[in-house]
């Protein structure tokens, strides 16, 4: 298993309209082959933060899998307009230690 990291900078007056947005989107993601759970936090100091983690089975998934496949075009549409900057994403490994 791998986690998906990206820090999530949302333009500043539109984190409940990005919020809604990605309750949508969540459906879209959770689809995917190989999805195995995500968390959406909101930054205590900077409510237009936000800190997404996404569990998946291997890199592949995500990258070819999801991004992809046919439900990451719409995904993009509802949730990549609020972004600024746009993130950087990121694959950690548990090292098990």
């Amino acid at each position: 298993m791998i986690v998906e990291h990206a820090l999530l900078d949302v333009l500043p007056g539109r984190a409940a309209e990005f919020e809604e947005a990605f309750g949508e989107a969540r459906a879209l993601i959770s689809a995917s082959p190989g999805f195995l759970g995500l968390q959406l936090l909101r930054c205590l100091e900077n409510g237009d933060r936000y800190l997404l983690l996404v569990r998946w089975e291997s890199v592949e998934a995500h990258t070819a899998g999801f991004r992809q496949g046919p439900s990451y075009a719409r995904w993009s549409e509802l949730l990549h307009r609020f972004y600024s900057p746009f993130p950087v994403v990121e694959h950690f490994q548990d090292l098990g230690v």
